[in-house]
């Protein structure tokens, strides 16, 4: 690199500068306060941990996101951290270690090697909330209204989430015997929606008629809540498993249109994405004019084992700067500000304290510095009269 380019940043990493950054601070901070007004405690995991510790459970996905480095100290192998929600889940398990509902809520810079999902970033500001401990519908139903008031609180409109379930397609290959591979490749093509494919898939490798009917009818059962009915026709004949998480697929969202009202809900049962963590319900939440998810999240009882204390788990994470992108709220950058000349004045100096104590925001100039008031950025100044020093238009 010539050192005209030394200042460019790697593709996909940014950097927030202002005014926005105080737009994302002040989001961040509001966020964080409701977060806390619903019971969430908020944690700080480390940028970077044991690389074993970040693969594990939910971090399995992530081994080709994550940027990976030997310790000099010891040897090992160290992971940056491309999800909050591995180390969540290890601080539940380990440094809190409660037996009741634990809350958690997270917010903070994570890296990945290649961009994927929210804005095409690799450096997402994730912003996230778990809770362990419950395994009913209720704690997933307060998930799902947390982002709702996350989205609110941003003034983020016209919202649709798409809802789904894994315990169905892994209960139906269950039934139907199919091998990982075989799996992985069909959950592949129910992503895609590639017909021509999962025929081909279950035509070579499941000989029973009904099961691959039912399997197949998956990329097909989408849409609004008719779908539970067209659901039930023709996955009738799969094992319990399968129709249990229908119905509990159905009673959350049951819950959630009594909890939340006027919520634009739609239904894919091919809808996969964690598939290989998730245990339950899931779920991706769109906007118009964005081609991708802004949050998402689900069910994912089973992470907590890979640190020796498995808890039934729930929660969502999203990018607060896709999400500051989105918003229609003007959180405001900082609104002018008074202009202090270069005086030793014991008087000036008295004033600028007191001044910065009621919130003003004071810029002290500097001896012999280029620029004036406006140039640094504020619309008033102070200036000495006959009575001492009073603040002017600039």
């Amino acid at each position: 690199m010539s050192s005209k380019d030394q200042w460019l940043l790697p593709d996909g990493i940014e950097e927030v500068l202002p005014p926005e950054a105080w737009r994302l601070e002040r989001a961040r901070r509001e966020l964080l306060d409701m977060f806390a007004c619903r019971g969430y405690d908020l944690i700080i995991p480390p940028l970077i941990e044991h690389l074993e510790s970040l693969l594990t459970g939910t971090g399995n996905d992530l081994d080709l996101q994550t940027f990976k480095v030997t310790d000099q100290l010891t040897g090992r192998m160290l992971g940056m951290r491309a999800d909050m929600t591995p180390q969540a889940a290890r601080i539940d398990a380990h440094p809190l270690r409660r037996d009741a509902p634990t809350r958690l809520c997270y917010m903070g810079s994570v890296l990945r090697t290649r961009a994927d999902g929210f804005g095409g970033s690799r450096s997402p500001m994730q912003i996230g909330a778990e809770l362990f401990g419950h395994a009913g519908i209720e704690s997933d139903t307060e998930i799902l209204e947390l982002v709702l008031e996350t989205l609110s609180l941003l003034q983020i409109s016209d919202v649709h989430i798409d809802l789904g379930h894994v315990g169905i397609f892994r209960g139906l290959a269950r039934d139907a015997g199919l091998s990982t591979v075989v799996e992985n490749d069909l959950f592949d093509a129910l992503q895609r929606k590639a017909v021509t494919g999962i025929e081909e898939i279950l035509m070579a490798h499941v000989a029973d008629a009904g099961q691959r009917s039912r399997l197949a009818a998956l990329a097909q059962l989408n849409g609004g809540a008719d779908v539970f009915e067209r659901a039930r026709e023709v996955l009738a004949g799969a094992g319990e498993s399968v129709m249990a998480a229908l119905d509990n697929l159905d009673a959350i969202a049951n819950l959630l249109r009594q909890r939340a009202g006027d919520v634009t809900l739609n239904y894919d049962l091919a809808e996969l994405s964690g598939y290989k963590y998730q245990t339950g319900m899931v779920f991706a939440v769109f906007v118009p004019g964005c081609g991708r998810e802004i949050a998402r999240g689900g069910r994912y009882d089973a992470v907590g084992e890979v640190f020796g204390r498995a808890r039934p788990a729930t929660g969502f994470s999203t990018d607060l700067k896709t999400l500051i992108n989105l918003s229609q709220r003007d959180f405001g950058g900082i609104s002018g500000a008074i202009f202090a000349p270069a005086d030793e004045d014991a008087d000036l100096h008295v004033m600028v304290k007191a001044l910065r104590e009621q919130g003003e925001r004071v810029v002290h100039a500097l001896p012999g510095q280029a620029g004036d008031a406006a140039t640094m950025g504020c619309d008033r100044v102070l200036a000495k009269d006959k009575h001492g020093w009073v603040i002017r238009q600039a």
